[in-house]
């Protein structure tokens, strides 16, 4: 009666414990040994650079660098203040740019239907997300410095905007896309119009995921090079002057600078080009965390 009601009964336990000398329990701890591995491997060159970025950039590191302007070529010391002040303004515009534009279009993909026109325009941002900065550059180059005669950071604003719109597009449109149905449904049920759900329910629950989509846009846009050698050139000095701030004129940026500096043969100028490389690290890494504290803080809300 007892083997009867056991449901267990008649199963050899001895057949289920692991043991290498088995085929399958062999295979399956070899493949997680190569993926661990291989995941260890692969964040070598991360670290690599980090800590190479550490150990020259922060040799340099003083309160001289980010206050001072960059020295002659065989003068010592200096800094660049006036970088750091520029990649700000200039990135901050192309935000300002690309993130009302590009939410206002994920929100168009994702509550349109699948027409042709929504086909098209995300098609159009998968292309941009492998388009090559040189040519965002030059064509900021073609509307804006032709246009205006000078280069300037809103010239170099307008080429990071252009790398900056389809990734705001695309994570914001899945952002928005993962908001579950039932809220919007109950929304409707309320007497909400298309409207107020879009901008009291779908917006406030999609905030997280847009937020982390703008920082992936900021920290590809903030190290971007060739698009600022052709819109906002550089500069030695800083953008302001008597109490005003120049945008229509060549700005300096970190890394057009770290581009200048990397290559000249003075050690003081190669100091400051690890330096400025340290900084802009620093700079990625802190909006990032900043925009990561902002999504929990939605989401906990």
């Amino acid at each position: 009666m007892g083997d009867i009601d056991d449901p267990f009964a008649g199963i050899d336990f001895s057949q289920l414990e692991l043991s290498l000398q088995r085929p399958r329990t062999l295979v399956d701890f070899l493949l997680n040994l190569l993926v661990g591995g291989m995941t260890v491997l692969s964040l070598v060159p991360l670290f690599s650079v980090i800590l190479m970025l550490f150990w020259r950039g922060g040799q340099r590191l003083s309160l001289a660098v980010f206050t001072e302007l960059p020295p002659a070529p065989l003068e010592q010391g200096g800094g660049f203040g006036n970088a750091i002040v520029g990649t700000l303004t200039i990135v901050a515009i192309a935000v300002l740019a690309s993130v009302p534009i590009g939410l206002l279009t994920a929100i168009y993909l994702a509550e349109s239907e699948n027409t042709r026109l929504s086909q098209v325009v995300r098609f159009c941002a998968k292309v941009l997300t492998g388009f090559p900065s040189v040519l965002a550059g030059v064509f900021a180059y073609g509307v804006v410095v032709v246009a205006t005669g000078e280069f300037s950071a809103l010239a170099g604003a307008v080429a990071l905007s252009v790398l900056m719109l389809p990734t705001i597009i695309l994570t914001s449109e899945d952002a928005i896309r993962m908001v579950p149905s039932r809220m919007k449904q109950a929304a409707i049920g309320m007497g909400a119009t298309p409207t107020q759900v879009v901008w009291m329910v779908e917006l406030p629950a999609a905030i997280p995921g847009i937020l982390t989509g703008v920082m992936l846009a900021v920290a590809r846009a903030a190290g971007e090079t060739a698009p600022l050698i052709f819109t906002a050139l550089f500069s030695n000095y800083w953008m302001w002057s008597h109490g005003q701030v120049h945008l229509m004129q060549p700005t300096a940026s970190l890394a057009v600078l770290i581009y200048n500096f990397a290559g000249q043969p003075f050690p003081n100028q190669i100091a400051l080009a690890w330096a400025a490389a340290l900084t802009l690290v620093l700079m990625v890494l802190g909006a990032n965390l900043v925009g990561q504290s902002l999504s929990r803080r939605q989401t906990h809300l």
